[in-house]
């Protein structure tokens, strides 16, 4: 029962300290309404036109999508680069190594279509393109 007790305590702490921050800070920050600090604010700059005209390239998802990819796949051959000495001990070399380079080789398989298809390359605007020229 005293583990529970320790979980419940420490649940009650990490509640506690955080919401006992935000209670602080309420009561002793300055409140200054003004306009300026209702404005929308888009990463330093002053949005224009509706949101639904804005495009978005699709490049900025292809490369979250990419670096989620790549995030997950550390994710598994790290904890299998961690026990593979003991895997091969105990299970043979072969049935240790050969499904993480099947893995691995899925994944090289998908950054070549990716980067044939173009999705790594980044498309330049043209007026980016003429002040590098100029």
């Amino acid at each position: 029962m005293s583990e529970w007790l320790a979980i419940g305590a420490l649940a009650v702490v990490a509640v506690a300290i955080p919401v006992s921050m935000m209670v602080v800070s309420w009561l002793i920050r300055p409140s200054v309404p003004e306009q300026g600090k209702r404005a929308t604010y888009e990463s330093g700059e002053v949005p224009t036109g509706s949101s639904y005209d804005l495009k978005f390239n699709i490049q900025y998802y292809m490369v979250a999508l990419l670096f989620v990819v790549f995030d997950v796949e550390i994710l598994f051959i790290v904890p299998w680069t961690v026990v593979f000495e003991e895997a091969v001990g105990e299970v043979g070399f072969a049935r240790a190594f050969v499904p993480m380079v099947v893995f691995v080789g899925l994944l090289v398989v998908g950054l070549a279509w990716a980067w044939r298809k173009g999705a790594v390359r980044w498309i330049k605007s043209p007026t980016a393109q003429r002040q590098r020229i100029e």
